[in-house]
């Protein structure tokens, strides 16, 4: 399997909309509550989130996040920016800052249904990783869930798995109060600089 990684730009936004949005949803995330804060998001529909974050796609320099695609189709999106530019992760309690390092942060990832199984999301941390080096990061962190051995609920998967993680060659920092499924999540870092 061969993933193409590429930055989500507006070009690419109807890609990115197969991905968040393969049907229209009331409910659909857009992946923007790492994004904004917890009452702005909450205060948002669905529409008024796909258009903020299509705002983003559209003037955000660097990109919000990169696509994967397999054999020309778009598989995957994940999120990764600045951690500064993430509102709700800046002011988490659950998910404090490490230090005073400028790291990016990965808070999420989307693999459509038919491209699951394939390491469509490994290969887009890989690719994540490259997109905030490319972007001047010294650092970049994710906030995956510890499957303490078992099988994690696939809808709380969207952060990823601690084993995904170490094999693209981030160190466990510490475990937060953040829980997914009542597992603990872990802030884990790959240096860069």
């Amino acid at each position: 399997m061969t993933l193409e990684v590429l930055p989500a730009t507006a070009e690419r936004w109807e890609d990115l909309r197969a991905v968040l949005q393969p049907r229209k949803s009331a409910h659909t995330c857009w992946c923007m509550a790492w994004r904004l804060t917890t009452g702005d998001y909450g205060r948002m529909t669905a529409d008024e989130r796909g258009e903020h974050l299509r705002s983003l796609v559209e003037v955000a320099d660097p990109p919000p996040g990169v696509l994967g695609y397999l054999d020309g189709q778009v598989a995957g999106w994940c999120n990764v920016a600045p951690r500064k530019h993430l509102d709700r992760l800046t002011s988490s309690k659950t998910i404090p800052e490490v230090d005073e390092t400028p790291v990016w942060s990965v808070t999420c990832f989307v693999v459509r249904k038919e491209f699951r199984g394939r390491g469509v999301a490994s290969g887009l941390l890989d690719g994540a990783v490259e997109h905030a080096w490319a972007h001047g990061a010294p650092a970049v962190e994710g906030y995956p869930v510890d499957p303490e051995g078992g099988r994690v609920n696939p809808t709380l998967a969207y952060v990823g798995t601690m084993e995904m993680f170490e094999r693209s060659g981030f160190r466990r920092v510490r475990r937060t109060e953040a829980k997914s499924d009542k597992r603990y999540r872990w802030v884990m870092r790959r240096d860069l600089a």
